[in-house]
């Protein structure tokens, strides 16, 4: 069998559970996602696993080992942004899935259990790594409670998908029982296609923090008030974004970005009197990472006093770096070749959630232009056919 092929064909038939548009839209617990359960439960048993949905809505394929073994598990997740690609996430599931089928009835020293996550993405809910979390022991059951933009609690939605929010919290794992996380995922960034090498060995996973900022003002006629005598939020607030490239640079690696902002009354022809932005740092160094926070909420504090504004800022949402497991890099590096790139990964992921578990490391695939959380997201049938035979190999030698 063509195994990257297979996973191509696989790839494009579940990319079609999806809301109507560009790309793929697939949020948890809606139609799309039962739709793509079926598929994926069709993997797991051509892979020889026995299937179950937990009570978080994670789907598990579970390949026995011998008696009193370890469990090594590999995940992804299955939902997407809005508009996103057909590999991101999902491509770990269905290449976990092949590298079993590739492995076939040859002795493991300890279980395998594939896990196909609900919910990473955190796009229809404000919260993320549902699955992941439950079984790390680290789940929050106050996410429950919160509602999407149809009022739609996590609670209803989970019940309602067959899932039972109740016993979300009794889903963690014993850490002697497990012997570790492995992920496969597109790199969503340019260094694997730059090298020109298909796969690369994650070293670390960053660490990210949001904060909510508030710049108030006073509105008034736009075509009324002298410019000396405005408060304008929104000039507070693009005094802070202006400085942004130019803070970040100061340690390297790091990303300071501002993708969420509102207006208030946001009419044009009325000076904003209060502006709500989310300003997300990422770094490899916590150390770094809190530093730049710190810097950013003196900044923010001058741009508002220079503009007359008040400011209000509060951490909505803080997770440290993790670095992946020494030993399973080591694994991974020899199962994919003495010169693979290692390389950080930027982005959040099951894996980070899992860590708090067990060991965990992350097999990097190239893609096309770096691209991902869009359409046109990309990566190669040769290069998901060459990280199978890395994972099968991998596994072999555990």
């Amino acid at each position: 069998m063509d195994w990257g092929q297979e996973a191509a064909q696989r790839l494009a038939e579940i990319a079609e559970c999806s809301e109507a548009g560009p790309g793929v839209t697939r949020f948890p617990f809606r139609g799309e996602h039962r739709a793509a359960l079926g598929h994926i439960e069709g993997w797991m048993a051509r892979a020889g696993l026995a299937v179950h949905l937990d009570a978080a809505g994670t789907l598990v394929g579970h390949r026995a080992g011998p008696a009193g073994a370890q469990v090594l598990l590999i995940g992804s997740h299955q939902d997407s942004v809005r508009d996103g690609g057909a590999y991101d996430g999902i491509m770990g599931i269905v290449l976990a899935c092949l590298a079993l089928e590739r492995i076939g009835d040859r002795d493991l020293p300890f279980a395998v259990e594939v896990l196909a996550f609900a919910d990473e993405e955190g796009v229809r809910f404000p919260t993320a790594l549902m699955g992941s979390r439950a079984l790390a022991g680290t789940f929050d059951p106050g996410v429950l409670d919160r509602v999407d933009a149809a009022g739609v609690s996590l609670r209803d939605a989970l019940a309602g998908f067959g899932g039972d929010p109740d016993s979300v919290a009794g889903l963690r794992r014993d850490p002697g029982r497990i012997r570790g996380y492995l992920e496969l995922h597109i790199e969503q960034g340019p260094v694997l296609e730059r090298v020109g090498q298909p796969v690369g060995v994650v070293t670390s996973i960053c660490g990210i923090e949001r904060n909510s900022l508030i710049f108030r003002g006073e509105t008034g006629h736009a075509g009324t008030v002298p410019m000396a005598a405005r408060r304008d939020a929104l000039v507070a607030a693009a005094g802070l974004i202006a400085r942004l490239p130019g803070l970040a640079t100061q340690w390297p690696g790091l990303r300071a970005t501002v993708g969420e902002m509102h207006l208030h009354p946001n009419v044009a022809n009325a000076i904003p009197e209060e502006v709500r932005l989310v300003l997300e740092i990422r770094a490899e160094r916590d150390a770094d990472r809190e530093a730049c926070a710190a810097r950013c909420r003196d900044m923010a504090h001058a741009t508002a006093v220079g503009a007359g504004c008040s400011l209000s800022i509060e951490r909505s949402y803080c997770q440290n770096a993790v670095a992946c497991d020494p030993g399973l890099v080591s694994v991974l590096t020899r199962a994919a070749g003495r010169d693979v790139p290692q390389l950080p990964s930027g982005a959040t992921h099951d894996a980070s959630a899992m860590a708090e578990l067990c060991p965990m490391a992350m097999l990097f695939l190239r893609c096309r232009g770096g691209l991902s959380h869009r359409p046109e997201e990309y990566a190669s049938p040769e290069d998901m056919g060459m990280a199978i035979e890395v994972l099968a190999r991998a596994l072999e030698e555990m």
